[in-house]
């Protein structure tokens, strides 16, 4: 039997909230695959809980043999748990959402019906936010607005855990160091299609939130490199080659102009213009540095994409008659 639906659910700490929530989960995927022929599993990654998250979820896969539980011995953050579950998934439909009931299970039979429509990503967004206003919803605002313009993918939630992709896509698209939230932009650069559902935020029922306004850094950063990752990946010279030839002209015109005022004007470069000298020395260096980090870039993407035959000394080859030269 064929594993149509994967459901990767990422838990920290989230004991309270596990029963009833793998009693949706179930309700749900059952009412979606009855009759069908097919199975649905559900993936929990424990990320190295310290209360009775783990027993229980053991306890859930002893007993229903859909339920597939990986625990990390310490806390690894949701991205590495989103990853060990996506590399398990099965399913040619992958479900993520998040383990403390503010999402609702229901609307997966939503999502589903957009991939089917042939979307290859549907990202929930959250239209009525019942979080924090100044420490969360105000600061996601001003980070989903630099994140679509600067990726071009018109979607106004990223942040939103609740995601539904073809499983094919989703393992072509490396997630690593925060990048989940980036997998429709990542997707997208390979041609996949991405679309948005409006779904409801549930007040959260049990624990609290670990994310706040301390995430402001971190998404700054995380925009930084989408940015390079989305203009530059495949052209690493045009970005570091830029600083380059900035600095190393700034540098140069500055030199140039130290030494004619030496020779017209007879003045001492180090004894009158020291800091000017020390500094276009500077730019000089730095600008030399960005124009060879930028060719050292090029050249391991040329490594990297050249066929590997190529290293090989031509070959020749007799066949039924017929010379074939590689």
């Amino acid at each position: 039997m064929s594993t149509l639906y994967s459901v990767v659910v990422p838990m920290l700490n989230e004991q309270d909230a596990i029963p009833e929530l793998y009693a949706q989960l179930k309700i749900e995927l059952e009412r979606l695959t009855d009759g069908t022929g097919e199975a649905f599993e559900i993936i929990f990654v424990d990320d190295g809980s310290t209360d009775q998250t783990f027993p229980l979820l053991r306890g859930i896969a002893e007993i229903d043999s859909r339920v597939c539980v990986i625990q990390f011995r310490k806390a690894y953050g949701k991205t590495a748990a989103l990853a060990a579950g996506f590399q398990r998934a099965t399913g040619e439909i992958t479900i993520s959402m998040d383990g403390d009931l503010q999402h609702n299970p229901e609307d997966i039979s939503r999502f589903v019906e957009k991939i089917t429509e042939g979307y290859d990503i549907v990202c929930g967004c959250r239209v009525r936010r019942v979080d924090n206003l100044w420490l969360r919803r105000i600061p996601s605002k001003c980070a989903n607005y630099l994140m679509r313009k600067l990726s071009r993918v018109e979607i106004n939630d990223f942040g939103g855990g609740f995601k539904a992709y073809r499983t094919s896509i989703l393992k072509e698209v490396p997630v690593y160091g925060g990048m989940q939230r980036f997998i429709p932009v990542l997707a997208s650069l390979q041609g996949a299609t991405v679309c948005q559902l409006a779904i409801e935020n549930k007040p959260r029922r049990f624990g609290k939130s670990r994310y706040g306004i301390s995430r402001v850094v971190p998404v700054f950063f995380d925009l930084l490199r989408i940015y390079f990752l989305l203009n530059y990946l495949q052209q690493p010279l045009r970005f570091f080659g830029t600083f380059g030839i900035l600095l190393l002209g700034g540098g140069s015109i500055t030199g140039i102009g130290l030494v004619m005022d030496w020779l017209f004007y007879g003045h001492h470069i180090l004894r009158d213009h020291g800091p000017l000298l020390f500094a276009t020395g500077i730019a000089i260096l730095s600008g030399i540095h960005f124009l060879m980090i930028g060719f050292i870039g090029e050249m391991l993407l040329w490594l990297y994409n050249r066929p590997q035959h190529q290293e090989y000394t031509v070959a020749t080859i007799v066949s039924e008659g017929q010379r074939q030269v590689f």
